[in-house]
């Protein structure tokens, strides 16, 4: 599979599954997740994705320090609804890192390891989506500015002639270059950048 270098440059996301562990499909239940497992599941490789990504990754480390996130663990609330933008798109993404679902989701066993009804939409939250440990350690508000970072001055134009089936061979590579340079810039390079990727936390 042939894929953008920057992708295994991106930090991975490490968690404790305790239902992994228990059905064992993961011996000791430490699941490693990287930029690369969000583009698979979504398809594509977009500021979207990439701001599902990093923020859920930069709100798991303000909710946790320097402890291990524990996946299942955390209840997901969404400001929009599915429908809405990207909401949905983001909230795929989400699921996967935190392993929160809506009424779809896992049911658990015996009482433990649910996952259902820990994801939410139309939620009064302050910003973009609230994070919060079920045990009590806290919530993070978040939300992603992708649009902070610009786009190369030509990619609209290469885009709306790739769409038009108007471009050459070399137009589309270029389009395609340019996409995920901004991609690139959005995690590499403004990852730390508060403007970009806006976090609360509060106990």
């Amino acid at each position: 599979m042939k894929y953008p270098d920057f992708f295994d440059a991106v930090p991975h996301i490490r968690l404790h599954d305790p239902l992994a562990a228990f059905l064992g499909a993961v011996g000791d239940g430490i699941i490693d997740y990287s930029y690369l497992d969000a583009v698979k599941l979504a398809g594509h490789s977009c500021p979207t994705v990439a701001s599902a990504y990093w923020l859920t990754r930069q709100a798991l480390l303000a909710l946790y320090g320097e402890g291990m996130p524990e996946r299942g663990a955390v209840r997901v609330e969404f400001a929009a609804d599915a429908s809405t933008g990207v909401t949905g798109v983001i909230a795929n993404v989400v699921s996967m890192l935190t392993g929160a679902a809506a009424n779809g989701g896992f049911k658990g066993l015996a009482g433990r390891f649910e996952r259902r009804g820990l994801l939410s939409f139309h939620s009064e939250v302050p910003l973009e989506i609230r994070y919060t440990r079920l045990d009590g350690g806290g919530q993070v508000d978040a939300e992603a500015n992708p649009g902070g970072v610009a786009a190369a001055p030509e990619t609209g134009a290469l885009m709306q002639r790739c769409l038009a089936g108007a471009a050459t061979a070399d137009e589309t590579r270029r389009f395609g270059a340019l996409w995920q340079d901004r991609v690139r810039r959005i995690l590499l390079d403004y990852g730390e950048d508060a403007t970009v990727f806006i976090l609360h936390r509060s106990h």
